[in-house]
């Protein structure tokens, strides 16, 4: 029996508040994928992320929900850099990530933020009112005045993005077991729901994200999925940059601040970013 350090770090937060807990285990080398996937479910977070060294980039990333590897994690992401930033193991920079989304780019501000890329963007089934609505306990109608597509759309995981009217996203009742048995039969790893918000207010648009199919009823931060609303949001407003709010009904708000890289009217690159702070060092046993 042996003991592994998991640093648990809050990304995204707001001013040191909120955000969405991460756990990260440095030096990850020895590790297998069986000993990975009982500290994930030992740490009980959305996801660890597990650093180790690579022959492709500057650090090779791997990420575990408590009861499965995923490709990429965006929170997971920001909160290692973070971390490795906040122990003065890296300096403010540009960086490369392997990941089994790819190998992306990820920068470090002077003050610790971090802006990952992600993948471009993979657009892929689109599903009506009636299929959905009942999982989140609204009525087809509500999601149809949108006039917006609900469409899995993948920037390294594929989620199906959801509109709903302002005033409505407070308001979901959902069915878990129906959005895991979708989630499975469609493969995509969740339901991410957005309301576009006035005009005026500091957030583009606010949203809840559900992966019960991997392990995650609700999660307070959703990287891999902001990228993807934000090029769901450039297709059909035009939009470059956007700020979103997740958690508020978990009361663990969250911040994402989203980029994309357009050259010649074509989509370059996608960028998701944030702050960390951390929470606490804990020590899991493996075997």
């Amino acid at each position: 029996m042996a003991q592994v350090d998991v640093y648990l770090v809050r990304a995204f937060s707001i001013s040191g508040q909120g955000g969405n807990l991460a756990g990260v285990v440095l030096y990850a080398d020895a590790l297998t994928d069986l000993q990975k996937q009982s500290i994930a479910k030992q740490v009980g977070v959305s996801e660890t992320a597990f650093v180790s060294q690579s022959d492709k980039a500057d650090f090779q990333l791997s990420f575990f929900t408590p009861t499965v590897e995923v490709d990429f994690c965006g929170h997971a992401t920001l909160s290692a850099f973070w971390l490795l930033r906040y122990l003065q193991h890296i300096s403010a920079g540009s960086y490369q990530q392997e990941t089994k989304a790819g190998v992306l780019p990820v920068e470090v501000a002077l003050n610790g933020d971090v802006l990952m890329s992600q993948s471009l963007p993979i657009w892929s089934a689109e599903f009506n009112a009636e299929q959905i609505a009942p999982m989140l306990g609204l009525q087809p109608q509500l999601i149809a005045q949108s006039g917006l597509p609900i469409q899995a759309v993948s920037t390294g995981l594929v989620d199906v993005l959801i509109p709903v009217p302002y005033g409505v996203l407070d308001c979901l009742e959902i069915d878990n077991d129906a959005i895991t048995h979708f989630c499975q039969q469609y493969q995509c790893v969740g339901f991410h729901v957005f309301e576009m918000n006035p005009p005026e207010a500091p957030y583009t648009a606010s949203c809840r994200n559900f992966a019960p199919a991997v392990g995650i009823p609700e999660e307070s931060a959703t990287g891999s999925s902001s990228g993807a609303l934000a090029c769901y949001l450039n297709r059909h407003f035009g939009y470059q940059q956007a700020v979103f709010e997740q958690g508020r009904a978990m009361k663990m708000p969250s911040r994402l601040v989203t980029q994309l890289t357009i050259k010649s009217g074509v989509l370059t690159q996608v960028q998701v970013g944030g702050e960390g702070v951390f929470s606490k060092l804990i020590s899991i046993d493996v075997d």
